[in-house]
């Protein structure tokens, strides 16, 4: 929550300076700053930027309020009764009588709102008593979608909107993004919402969930037999919450896109969830799982259980530690149909000359393939270009590769020092039986 502490504060000074010296789209859309400057550079981008903007506001001229007040009153009413929208733009600070006029709107007769969408930044005492007062109006509409993402609730905003929560037995979709939700608010929302068997899209990430946490998230979601799309990422759920998360996951026979990236779930919990899924899930599409320490010692159950999910639209493993053992039983696991497949994306997976080799000719046929992504990784010039080479047909197909080195080192082993041992852990990966199940 704010403040933010020190240790993040730092983390996200470091992040700001490497994306404003690395090459990356900002630096190619404002130019690139040099790192060891006094700053001068800096303060000359956003200066330039600064009076683009400033010039672009002369140019537009005032904005009546009229106009700004009638904006917002007009994209409600545009939705016919059925959304009740009052987040993105226009963006505007509602007073106490323009709330009254836009909780009048809720109250209409013919109304019938299932579609709602608040987003607010407001002082915590005072956004309380709007939720509430949102919360009331709206209790007993029967809604199929509610979107409370991007405001910072806690346990405090989840129990404001109460009244809401409570009424609801029809809901479909729920969205928490980037809401803050502790254990607390975990629980809260739990105990609040009174039926969730209807429910097909949950989204709640970057909320911040922690471990215990994420277990009562996960008990919450142990009812929602009828999800189809499961969104957790960014969040901090680490192993228990992930086992916890795979106990219910093999009651989602419908879902087709998870969502997990981020969540620290390494290789003990990444095993549970694959495991549970394989068992359910017949349809899966998506699997993103970016960003979870995940290990070549856990590439057989990856590669089985992907193996066995032949719809697969769109697979994410990005930054992990997968390395060529990994993308080789990967890419044995995709050589047989998986004829849907769009996006495969392996960046930042250490991964040199004889994993990429095999990931490019195991996608390299698959009619629908839009996108290969193998940057960040060890591969070695050579490597480079026999990648390039396999897609020479197709070039776009292939991700950029700038961000490849080639002298990359594994610091905690000492292997694939050189071509032949290379070649020979290729020989013996591939010769790994992995089986395709209809």
């Amino acid at each position: 929550m704010w403040p933010i502490s020190q240790s993040t504060r730092l983390k996200l000074v470091e992040r700001m300076a490497k994306n404003l010296v690395t090459p990356s789209i900002w630096s190619r859309k404002y130019g690139l700053l040099k790192p060891d400057g006094d700053g001068s550079s800096a303060v000359q981008l956003y200066a330039k930027e600064s009076s683009r903007l400033m010039i672009d506001v002369i140019k537009r001229g005032p904005v009546a309020k009229a106009d700004a007040e009638l904006g917002i009153l007009a994209k409600i009413k545009e939705c016919d009764g059925t959304t009740f929208d009052i987040s993105g733009d226009p963006r505007k600070v509602i007073d106490g009588e323009e709330a009254e006029i836009l909780l009048k709107l809720l109250t209409e007769p013919g109304r019938r709102y299932t579609k709602i969408y608040i987003v607010a930044g407001r002082p915590e005492e005072e956004a309380l008593e709007v939720m509430e007062m949102f919360s009331s109006a709206l209790e007993g509409s029967k809604l199929h979608s509610l979107n409370l993402s991007y405001n910072a609730l806690g346990e405090k905003g989840i129990r404001a909107f109460g009244a809401l929560l409570k009424s609801q037995h029809d809901l479909e979709e729920l969205y928490l993004i980037n809401d803050g939700i502790s254990e607390e608010a975990a629980m809260a929302v739990h105990e609040l919402l009174p039926s969730t068997d209807k429910l097909k899209d949950f989204r709640c990430s970057s909320t911040r969930v922690e471990s215990e946490g994420g277990i009562a998230l996960a008990t919450e979601l142990g009812s929602c037999t009828h999800l189809k799309k499961l969104d957790l990422r960014d969040n901090m759920f680490g192993v228990d919450a992930g086992l916890a998360l795979s106990k219910v996951l093999s009651e989602f026979s419908n879902l087709s896109e998870i969502y997990l990236s981020y969540l620290n779930l390494e290789d003990e919990g990444s095993i549970a969830i694959w495991n549970a899924l394989k068992e359910s899930a017949p349809s899966l599409e998506v699997l993103d799982m970016a960003g979870n320490e995940i290990t070549a010692r856990a590439a057989p159950v990856l590669a089985s259980f992907i193996a066995s999910k032949q719809f697969l639209t769109k697979l994410n493993l990005a930054e992990n530690e997968l390395k060529d053992e990994g993308a080789i039983l990967i890419a044995k696991a995709l050589e047989e149909g998986h004829g849907q497949l769009c996006e495969v994306d392996m960046n930042t997976n250490m991964i040199r000359r004889a994993g990429a080799r095999c990931l490019a000719l195991a996608v390299i046929s698959k009619p629908s393939l839009k996108l290969l992504n193998i940057n960040g990784n060890y591969i070695s010039d050579e490597g480079i270009d026999e990648v390039r080479d396999t897609f020479k047909n197709c070039p776009t197909v292939l991700g950029p590769l700038d961000e490849n080195d080639p002298d990359g080192e594994d610091y905690d082993e000492e292997e694939e020092q050189d071509g032949h041992i290379e070649h020979e852990l290729e020989s013996k990966l591939k010769g790994l039986e992995i089986k395709h199940e209809d």
